[in-house]
């Protein structure tokens, strides 16, 4: 097959304050897999979104096998062939409509005025895009409606719609981050199929450095706004390696725990049961100057302990009880009373006010601190944001910027700021460092240990067993939405979790 060039010619965009794009000259063919790196900030995914038609505003020029083209909305991407499967798959489909509906709306958008739809075809043409990807209907059925989906079957379906319309460039941002080992590997024997049986480039954003070298071919480095480097991956490329050229700087892979003094049972549940049937019959405590994890697979029920700790979720059973008080906690603002804090695995919709500047963001956990009667004392706000910015290395041209126009990183240090400003005793962590480069996990991870030292208890829930044995002092694993072990993480290993994980015998140590 003929090979198709997609390219950029000194391509740069600006947002308020940030040049995101610097003089950008990028090049990919159909037929390749290429991954696109770079810390939080760098400019990997403002460059797949001027491709994809989601940055009209950059300057410069895109070219089509040399051909200058304009490429201001999605529309326009789609009728070059370039398609994008964004990491909020949720926003991308219509939850109330079936599978088939979704993979052929394309179709019904672009397609010409007074679109009559033969639904017996519309099915027809959905189950033939599940074919092309080898998915059968016992994985994903053309008629179930979206929302019923798992976020892993929904990603399947947005690749069956890319490659249902015209498709040469596939962009896939972070598809891997809420996703089960399991999940992953289903969508990596999807992207192997699509390379080797369909003439299309696949270009992968992820901060899973392994899967990178798993499933590419070749990697582009970008830093702060600048295209730094391409390079074919090799049987000798090393994680590190990029990671070095990402940061411009060497690199310590491990995340040490900091020695810190554990005292007496801060905080601990009892039997706790809730968020209709996720959390069964949950025992743990935390001292003070513990860092506990939470382990387990997606789906586990980490979030959901989380949430019902936070009173998001009901609690139908136990007690939750901080220095010997048993708490009545029916929704979050009655946890933050009891100086509560929660930083959520989904931090543009929960942990973050988006369209608020990092100042209010910063003091939103704690508004009274800066009120005087009804009125908010604006310096205070700010010299409070321009403290935890400089404390907390958020990356930003002022502290009145929207939280919106933040790369993901320095959206989760805001996350974790505001709390910070709240003082809190009992910190929760849900997947913190989701989405985020391996610079800002160290930072994050910092801020943590500080968090520790000053005598807090923080809960740490990840499915990234490397983070929780290197950052915590015990954790517990879960399965089904019940605890199935306490392990000493000094003596923990990662079979050992991967055990309890997907159910081992509950309290039985495993023969390993």
């Amino acid at each position: 097959m003929d090979r198709i060039k997609l390219e950029t010619k000194h391509v740069s965009i600006e947002f308020p304050g940030v040049k995101a794009l610097d003089d950008i000259n990028f090049e990919v063919s159909t037929g390749e897999i290429r991954a696109v790196v770079g810390a939080n900030g760098a400019g990997k995914s403002t460059l797949m979104k001027v491709l994809a038609g989601a940055n009209p505003t950059y300057t410069g020029e895109v070219l089509l096998n040399g051909s200058k083209v304009e490429v201001r909305t999605p529309v326009d991407a789609k009728k070059l062939g370039v398609q994008i499967v964004y990491q909020e798959v949720d926003t991308a489909l219509y939850p109330t409509l079936s599978v088939a509906e979704n993979i052929v709306q394309n179709d019904m958008v672009m397609g010409k005025s007074g679109y009559i739809v033969n639904w017996k075809n519309a099915y027809k043409q959905g189950r033939a895009a599940l074919d092309r990807l080898h998915i059968g209907r016992d994985q994903v059925d053309e008629r179930e409606l979206v929302q019923n989906l798992s976020l892993a079957q929904k990603q399947m379906v947005l690749i069956a719609k890319a490659i249902q319309s015209q498709c040469s460039f596939l962009i896939l941002d972070e598809p891997t981050a809420p996703l089960s080992n399991t999940e992953t590997e289903e969508l990596f024997r999807v992207v192997r199929h699509l390379h080797e049986t369909e003439n299309i480039a696949i270009l992968f954003i992820s901060h899973r450095l392994n899967e990178i070298l798993d499933i590419c071919e070749n990697y582009t480095v970008m830093r702060n706004g600048q295209l730094i480097d391409n390079t074919p991956i090799t049987k000798q490329t090393t994680t590190r390696e990029i990671v070095e050229k990402m940061l411009g700087r060497s690199f310590e892979e491990n995340f040490p725990k900091e020695a810190c003094q554990i005292g007496d049972t801060l905080f601990k549940t009892e039997h706790l049961s809730g968020a209709d049937g996720k959390v069964k019959d949950v025992s743990i405590h935390v001292r003070r100057g513990e860092v506990v994890g939470i382990a387990g697979l997606v789906g586990a029920g980490k979030s959901e302990l989380c949430k019902t700790l936070f009173g998001a979720y009901k609690k139908t059973g136990g007690k939750i009880i901080l220095n010997d008080k048993e708490l009545k906690i029916s929704n979050p603002s009655g946890a933050v009373k009891y100086r509560m804090a929660l930083v959520p695995e989904e931090r543009r919709k929960e942990g973050v006010l988006v369209n608020e500047s990092v100042s209010f963001n910063l003091s939103a956990a704690c508004l009274s601190k800066f009120c005087t009667g009804s009125f908010i004392r604006r310096r205070q706000v700010v010299k409070n944001a321009e403290k935890f910015v400089k404390d907390l290395g958020i990356s930003t041209p002022t502290v009145r910027q929207q939280v919106k126009n933040l790369s993901g990183g320095n959206q989760q240090k805001v996350a974790v700021g505001k709390w910070l400003a709240a003082d809190c005793d009992v910190y929760i962590f849900d997947e913190p460092t989701k989405g985020v480069d391996v610079g800002a996990k160290q930072d994050i991870f910092h801020l943590i240990n500080e968090i520790a030292k000053k005598g807090n208890c923080v809960i740490y829930a990840s499915c990234e067993n490397s983070e929780l044995l290197s950052l915590t002092d015990r954790m517990y694993v879960m399965y089904n939405g019940e605890v199935m072990a306490e392990l000493e993480t000094e003596k923990a290993t990662e079979d050992e979790i991967m055990y309890y994980s997907v159910g081992g015998e509950k309290n039985k140590k495993p023969n390993l």
